[in-house]
């Protein structure tokens, strides 16, 4: 297994209260949300996003970080996991140019509505069946996605990275350290189905095999 590794710290951190949006979300809005439609990305803000639309200054920050510690470079192979409307990929391929980028989500909503330039280097699929052959990326990405899936597709997903990938990767996902955070985060959570204590998910990581790095959400 990697190592514990905070590479989304340049991230901007929201301002909202934590403890009002867990007051306010019913599971009718967590059956809409998990159904990643326009809802989900662009409809009311107690089903998502609230309107899920480009801004530089989320992802531009994080991806020196993200090359730095992978080495990427043009040429690099990199496969982002719930790329969403290619937002992340986008400001990649403008910062690192020649990096070869491709980017999967189980939302055709997001597929058919990214940012024009990364279109063609997207697709709608499922991370428990990832459409690629072994080893065919050099570093496998996936941010606040995983914890979406059920507990044994989880473990399908991270062996699917492991598949594809040639043993660098990247993920985070929803986690506790005490019942604090752990009350905080079942109230703050929309989409998550696995939400785990940190070492939880250690043990779950090792139990399906992957290697790669990893890092939490705690809201």
């Amino acid at each position: 297994m990697g190592q514990e590794i905070d590479l989304l710290a340049a991230y901007p951190r929201t301002k909202r209260n934590v403890d009002e949006r867990g007051q306010s979300k019913t599971e009718e809005d967590r059956r809409i949300a998990r159904q990643f439609g326009r809802d989900f990305f662009d409809g009311d803000r107690r089903h998502g996003y609230g309107g899920f639309n480009y801004h530089p200054r989320f992802w531009q920050p994080v991806i020196p970080a993200l090359q730095a510690h992978f080495g990427l470079r043009a040429g690099s192979r990199l496969l982002d996991i719930g790329c969403a409307k290619g937002f992340m990929l986008h400001d990649m391929a403008e910062l690192i140019p020649g990096i070869e980028l491709t980017g999967i989500d189980v939302s055709t909503y997001a597929i058919d509505n990214a940012i024009a330039d990364m279109r063609p280097y997207l697709q709608a699929a499922c991370a428990t069946a990832l459409p690629f052959p072994d080893q065919s990326f050099d570093v496998v990405i996936a941010i606040n996605t995983l914890h979406n899936l059920e507990r044994e597709q989880l473990i399908q997903a991270l062996r699917e990275i492991e598949r594809v990938g040639k043993g660098k990767a990247f993920v985070t996902v929803d986690a506790y350290r005490d019942d604090e955070e752990k009350e905080r985060m079942f109230a703050w959570n929309l989409t998550a189905r696995t939400v785990l204590s940190v070492d939880e998910w250690k043990a779950l990581f090792a139990e399906a095999g992957y290697r790669g790095d990893y890092f939490w959400f705690i809201p």
